[in-house]
């Protein structure tokens, strides 16, 4: 019981439910290893009522907590306070300079903001936190509007060098937004990699979340490029010569898009760009870009300065490196100090053409622009963990419990922040990582937004069924969210498919956060649950936004009337992670599976389940008046598709950019690794022959589906009508 109750102190859960009603417990070795990456020896009986004595005297002697997250126009939560005093003094401080008496009674009126709390009680003692006042909501979208989502890499202009890069970005927004009314861009996560042999292509286990890639950087659009004396000119040419052939490998000769030799032309060309001296309006620009980025930055491009000489696994560093306050790090720091500016003067041309593309779009009419994604966590061996590891927890990996649908669970290989450590720094590393995000942002998606109130740790060494939820303060998370978002005046859309805890959903609509809806998986699972009794099924409900695989078709849900979707949404048809909706339709997402060895049944039973799905969803579509065309018109069902999604009160619509040019390929397969070239494949139409920006600007295909969409949208219901009883 001690144990237990320790591990519930620190938000350790010792069990869990793979599905409805069934509840599994956590293993106890696991439980020890969570508390030690907490900083908590629950090894042995003696040593679990030691920590619990430690704990409870801390308590008592503890005036103020180490952050105090309220939202204004409410009350603080119950236990915002627990250790204060009724006849406590509270002053804040706020970040503009005031000092303001505080009582926190019935509604907080305190200034949004990052202030300073003092308390003092009687007998002298007094104490002091970090207090976040957020709005109370995140910012609205402007009306329903629609958008394309892009993985930036695989959009190739005739101007990229491999991949797609911030140029191809502005361009896109400028066309989308006056040609289409498109009023966002989706993007994959933009940061900055691991380099490797070969670098990890996944956007999704990056060094960093703080800093984007300068690999996205367009050479040419640097303006020092152009003033290049003729010898150092000659080399760039060169260089550029190079880049288009890789360019053409890409778009004409079937070669996959190679992110590392993409890199090694940008960085050579880049090295001689930086030969020519800033001007001084430039010199200032940056300048106040290394002030505003402070420690932050510096640890960024000190850790790539060093991973140059020494790889990229910072825990296979020479003596002393490995922290990044040691005197040896401060020392080989200096050794570099040419480098470590290399890499800072990256980062702000990159964040400088960042800035471009958000203005592109806002200036073409958008009313939201860029849709940055954040990634879960990042690599363990990156910049991040490197310069912050007080707040990751050593040994620990983000995963995913067994459930019906992964019942081995999931390692994603990438060390959770640690609550207790956030809480103690403010919650500075998180407040930064959004405010560095939001920089050149209308929009934030948060990719597995349920991460924002607990995350399945898994200890170093064993599998993934052998972790444990721990919990975060889902408040505190989402009022540091509320707070970046509103300065930034950004809108904030959640990635919740897949199993989510009761009552999140809830938590985040009550707070402005746009879930994710993807049509497949919209079904009327209230329907099939109110009816399961009368069957005799015993059927349990299936977790939103998934469907098992093997269920039986007679027991899949009916998809969901559009006017029942909930109006708090990004509405799409599919994702990267998923197939293209052109593959959906005609079956090639099961053959391609097939070929790969993924299917777990036999080809024909699979082929036959998903024609009935299909058949089902054509049969809805040609129902409700939106499959004009016979059924084996692709173009316009994947037209009606998008109908549907305008039939819908979603306040958000995306456009996956593949389904305009009939794409059949995913960007990514799940499951797979070399067997499947995920995130290394430009955009291609029906034939798979690569498409460029110039292509697709000039699509006939493109521009059907993007017409049809804007009319029926024009057409749709309100905003949140027929939204009733859904967040």
């Amino acid at each position: 019981m001690g144990r237990a109750r320790l591990a519930a102190l620190h938000g350790v859960a010792t069990s869990y439910e793979p599905s409805p009603g069934r509840t599994l417990r956590v293993p106890e070795d696991t439980v020890v290893a969570v508390l030690a990456a907490l900083g908590v020896d629950a090894s042995t009986p003696q040593a679990v009522r030691a920590a619990l004595d430690r704990w409870e005297r801390a308590e008592r002697e503890r005036l103020l907590p180490p952050s105090v997250v309220v939202t204004t126009g409410r009350p603080p939560r119950p236990g915002t306070l627990p250790g204060l005093p009724e006849d406590a003094a509270l002053r804040v401080r706020t970040e503009t300079g005031q000092t303001l008496d505080w009582d926190p009674g019935p509604a907080v009126t305190l200034p949004t903001g990052c202030h300073t709390l003092h308390a003092e009680a009687p007998g002298g003692r007094s104490g002091r936190a970090v207090l976040i006042v957020a709005p109370e909501r995140m910012p609205e979208p402007p009306g329903r509007t629609h958008g394309f989502l892009v993985q930036l890499y695989s959009l190739l202009s005739s101007r990229s060098w491999g991949m797609g890069d911030l140029g191809d970005l502005a361009e896109l927004a400028a066309w989308s937004g006056r040609e289409l009314g498109t009023g966002f861009l989706q993007l994959n996560p933009l940061h900055a990699a691991v380099p490797g042999n070969p670098t990890d292509p996944s956007p999704y286990r990056p060094s960093s979340r703080r800093f984007p890639d300068p690999v996205h950087l367009r050479v040419e659009d640097v303006p020092e490029y152009v003033r290049l004396p003729a010898p150092e000119r000659e080399r760039a040419a060169a260089v550029a010569a190079r880049a288009e052939a890789l360019r053409e490998g890409v778009l004409r000769r079937g070669a996959l898009i190679d992110r590392d030799a993409v890199w090694r032309l940008k960085r050579e060309a880049l090295e001689l760009v930086r030969t020519v001296p800033l001007g001084p309006g430039r010199r200032a620009a940056y300048c106040a870009f290394l002030a505003e980025q402070g420690q932050a930055l510096d640890d960024h491009a000190t850790w790539c300065a060093l991973a140059e000489i020494h790889g990229p696994d910072w825990r296979q560093w020479p003596d002393g490196l490995s922290d990044p306050r040691s005197p040896q790090a401060a020392r080989a720091r200096g050794e570099i100090l040419d480098r470590v500016d290399f890499h800072c003067w990256l980062a702000w041309l990159t964040d400088s053409q960042l800035g471009t593309a958000q203005r592109s779009a806002l200036d073409a009419g958008m009313p939201i622009g860029l849709v940055h994604d954040l990634a879960v966590g990042v690599h363990p061996s990156g910049a991040d963990v490197w310069a912050r590891q007080d707040v990751y927890a050593t040994g620990m990996s983000v995963g995913a419990p067994p459930d019906a649908f992964t019942p081995h669970g999931q390692d994603w290989g990438l060390p959770p922040w640690r609550p207790d450590a956030l809480a103690a720094t403010g919650y500075a590393p998180y407040r930064g990582l959004l405010r560095g995000l939001l920089r050149h942002a209308g929009a934030l998606r948060i990719d597995h937004v349920m991460g924002l109130s607990r995350l399945w740790w898994v200890p170093e060494g064993r599998r993934p069924t052998e972790g444990a939820y721990v919990r975060y303060d889902t408040e505190a998370m989402l009022g540091v969210l509320a707070l970046e978002a509103h300065r930034a005046g950004a809108v904030v859309v959640g990635e919740d498919l897949g199993t989510v805890e009761p009552g999140m959903r809830d938590a985040l609509a009550e707070r402005g956060v746009l879930g994710t809806s993807v049509l497949w998986f919209e079904r009327d699972y209230e329907e099939r649950d109110a009816q399961a009794p009368a069957a005799g099924t015993g059927a349990s409900p299936a977790p939103a936004g998934t469907a098992a695989p093997g269920a039986a078709v007679r027991e899949r849900p009916r998809p969901l009337p559009p006017e029942r979707w909930r109006a708090g949404c990004l509405a799409t048809a599919t994702t990267h992670d998923l197939p293209s909706t052109a593959a959906r339709l005609t079956g090639e997402h099961v053959e391609l599976r097939h070929r790969l060895g993924l299917l777990t049944r036999p080809l024909a039973e699979e082929q036959a389940e998903d024609a009935v799905e299909t058949a089902e969803w054509l049969a809805v579509l040609s129902e409700l008046g939106l499959l004009a065309g016979g059924r084996g018109d692709e173009e316009e069902a994947v037209r009606a598709v998008y109908r549907f999604l305008c039939r819908t009160p979603a306040r958000m619509v995306g456009v996956w950019l593949p389904d305009c040019v009939g794409d059949r390929r995913p960007q990514n397969l799940p499951g797979t690794w070399d067997e499947y070239p995920n995130w290394r494949l430009p955009v291609a139409d029906a034939a798979g022959r690569p498409v460029t920006l110039e292509d697709l600007a000039a699509s006939p295909r493109l521009h059907a589906l993007m017409t049809d969409l804007a009319g029926h949208l024009a057409a749709s219901p309100a905003d949140g009508a027929g939204a009733a009883g859904r967040p």
